[in-house]
């Protein structure tokens, strides 16, 4: 073997190519975890229930519940309490505390490694921030306004898309947890 075909094998990485792309994409994750894809997940939620109570408030406003399917009616309420129409007239407590979950989201989602978790932050902080900004402008003081539901199955508290994802997000931490635990468990 002459000098230069040793130098040009002795120069050249070993690694495969796929190898190189993945470790990159490792690397890449590492720098920038999930935290964009919950960002992305918490403004979608945001944008849709505020497109949807938007939709309610002048599609429901004077006229009563409006059949939709089997149980399903559309019935505007407005709810200044808590979660189930609990607690009424609490809104800034509840207001201060949502934006504590949503910064404690946004926070620890620099950390989450799981898509799947990411999925699930970004729910839950955009459901707390959809009706955080109901508290927020419709009201006549800051914290002081009520939060729009208006999808009623009359055998369940009315609620809206916000409230769907904070449930939704919250039952995937649930079960991820499950999960994880189950597979950390040796056999």
């Amino acid at each position: 073997m002459t000098d230069d075909a040793e130098a040009e094998i002795l120069s050249t990485p070993h690694t495969e190519p796929a190898t190189i792309e993945v470790a990159a994409e490792s690397s890449q994750r590492q720098r920038f975890p999930n935290s964009a894809l919950t960002a992305t997940v918490a403004a979608s939620v945001v944008v849709v229930d505020q497109l949807t109570k938007r939709w309610a408030l002048s599609e429901l406003a004077d006229r009563g519940p409006i059949h939709v399917i089997w149980t399903l009616q559309w019935n505007l309420t407005r709810n200044s309490g808590m979660a189930f129409s609990r607690a009424q007239g609490i809104g800034p407590f509840i207001g201060i505390a949502a934006l504590l979950v949503i910064v404690w989201l946004a926070w620890t989602s620099r950390m989450l490694t799981s898509r799947v978790t990411s999925v699930a932050a970004g729910l839950v902080a955009g459901g707390a921030l959809g009706n955080l900004v109901d508290r927020v402008f419709r009201g006549d003081k800051i914290l002081h306004g009520s939060v729009v539901d208006f999808i009623d199955f009359q055998w369940f508290p009315i609620f809206n898309v916000a409230d769907m994802a904070i449930d939704i997000g919250g039952a995937m931490f649930v079960v991820w947890t499950l999960f994880a635990a189950r597979r950390a468990r040796p056999a």
